[in-house]
């Protein structure tokens, strides 16, 4: 059982950082249009559209990557001081009665929009038209993989509720932890205090350069 939700945790990491490299497309084609717009004084129509798609893409695809790391937003003021088995109790009540429908509601929505975006070759406004049902499609697409992710994180709860902690998952990068930066790099608090304090010296001299 470990072994099959470690295989789904990989699979959203992969598709998520897959479609990480959204960011690095969408930062040079926003850079080459600002270029073309204000140097060479011709802009393309198309460009806010791509943009708004990409970055919607983005947006929708994290989704699942988010949710296999256990990033999603929540109250951890109260929640981090549960015991393990009233957190799984907790998840598992939210995942049943609002994740699973909204996100069911969500995929069903999405498909629809995507049927009727490719029966018509739904395209954008612009003199140079982009075709828009590929990007409705990631609306189901998106809807299946958090669907796929959720049912994981729910045996996730039922696993804990039975063993009393939480089953181990995939970690990918995280937020720089400062102390542990401090331990790789041996630095010391007092090294840190005691370099503050030369620079203020220096500073306090007289003609110090500013």
């Amino acid at each position: 059982m470990q072994a099959l939700l470690l295989a789904v945790d990989r699979l959203s990491t992969w598709i998520g950082q897959a479609f990480a490299w959204l960011i690095v497309v969408l930062t040079l084609q926003i850079s080459w249009e600002v270029f073309a717009r204000y140097v060479l004084n011709d802009p393309a129509d198309w460009a806010i559209n791509a943009q708004i798609m990409m970055y919607g893409t983005l947006f929708m695809m994290a989704g699942a990557y988010t949710l296999s790391k256990n990033g999603h937003v929540r109250g951890d003021v109260l929640y981090g001081f549960f015991r393990p088995r009233t957190q799984a109790t907790i998840d598992l009540v939210l995942y049943v009665v609002f994740f699973l429908p909204g996100i069911v509601a969500l995929t069903w929505a999405g498909w629809t929009y995507f049927n009727e975006s490719l029966a018509i070759r739904e395209s954008t406004f612009s003199a140079t038209p982009l075709p828009m049902y590929p990007f409705k499609f990631m609306i189901p697409f998106a809807g299946l993989m958090l669907l796929l992710q959720g049912f994981v994180e729910i045996v996730r709860c039922v696993v804990c509720l039975r063993d009393g902690h939480w089953p181990s998952r995939e970690h990918d990068v995280e937020e720089v932890d400062v102390d542990k930066l401090k331990e790789m790099v041996h630095v010391k608090d007092e090294d840190i205090a005691a370099l503050d304090a030369v620079v203020v010296a220096h500073e306090a001299r007289p003609g110090a350069a500013r």
